[in-house]
């Protein structure tokens, strides 16, 4: 199996961007590659772990804070029969003299990984990725109308991926107090909280949920409403034309308890956590102001850590 996997590589390595058949030249190593690719033997955690292992000691030769990047991403194909591939999600489309929009279903594979990274933006490689396709895709808004998502339990949800890449690095890198686990909006999953309070492992995403904190009778954004600018940041973005500006952020952070959701205080205890917010100041007129929420069990006790 290690030998013929070899020799697959080795051709779609040189015939990167064609068909299997293009790469393998002739029929019986075409064959070959469909029957080894086809194996139900074979996972791509198999194919995969002589990469994490690299990523692994690339880790073990570094020192310091380590950043895990979350993220999915998608693989798009064009298909007569999209259904046996599976399907991703929609997306608009322009069609018609009248440039009105139109929904497209798009066919394809999905993989969510962990791109292992130093804190200074070298990328060490890969701690964990996983693959999947949704075999059913119409229907789904409907089928949120009469199942609420929120009673649904989280190893039954797609976004158990989270949980399980964070699972499979920290097991993968064996220091888990060095690994700072980070993610956009999509990974502000109470769940993830307590997984790196479970693995002794850091975190650091940002927010799109306004959660009780305290007593539970406010939220964290009231509690952020009393908290007074402990210090100001300057960053360069661009415009939407391309030019770069430099603007001024008014940064707050405050370390609170902050509470599960209301029908899962009984399965999972309250955290402590960081609250971090940059708030642009002196919003110029044309454009909304930059706002980034963040949370992290990590310490911030100064502005010069709120900025790290």
């Amino acid at each position: 199996m290690r030998k013929r996997f070899g020799m697959v590589l080795e051709r779609l390595w040189s015939g990167i961007g064609q068909t299997i058949p293009f790469a393998c030249q002739d029929w019986s190593s075409t064959k070959a590659a469909y029957r080894f690719l086809s194996n139900e033997r074979v996972s791509e955690q198999d194919i995969l772990s002589g990469h994490f292992h690299a990523s692994a000691e690339r880790f073990g030769s570094t020192q310091g804070p380590i950043l895990i990047l979350q993220d999915t991403m998608t693989f798009s194909y064009q298909r007569e029969r999209p259904e046996l591939i599976g399907y991703t999600g929609k997306m608009a489309i322009r069609r018609g003299e009248n440039g009105s929009l139109r929904p497209l279903t798009q066919c394809g594979i999905l993989m969510h990984s962990s791109l292992v990274v130093t804190a200074e933006g070298l990328p060490l490689g890969l701690a964990a990725a996983k693959f999947w396709t949704r075999s059913r895709f119409k229907g789904t808004t409907a089928l949120k109308r009469h199942v609420n998502p929120t009673r649904v339990p989280i190893e039954e949800k797609e976004s158990y991926r989270w949980l399980e890449n964070m699972r499979q690095s920290t097991a993968l890198l064996g220091d888990p107090v060095r690994c700072i686990h980070v993610g956009d909006r999509e990974s502000d999953i109470y769940e993830l909280f307590c997984t790196a309070y479970d693995l002794s492992t850091c975190f650091l995403v940002r927010t799109c949920v306004d959660r009780l904190v305290g007593d539970g009778q406010h939220t964290i954004a009231d509690e952020m409403e009393q908290v007074k600018v402990k210090g100001l940041h300057r960053v360069e973005i661009r415009d939407a034309k391309g030019h770069p500006m430099t603007v001024t952020l008014e940064l707050r952070y405050r370390r609170m308890t902050v509470l599960p959701p209301i029908g899962e205080q009984s399965r999972y205890p309250a955290l402590q956590l960081t609250v971090i917010h940059a708030q642009e100041r002196d919003v110029p007129p044309g454009r909304p102001g930059i706002e980034w929420k963040l949370l992290t069990n990590l310490p911030v006790q100064s502005r010069a850590e709120a900025i790290e």
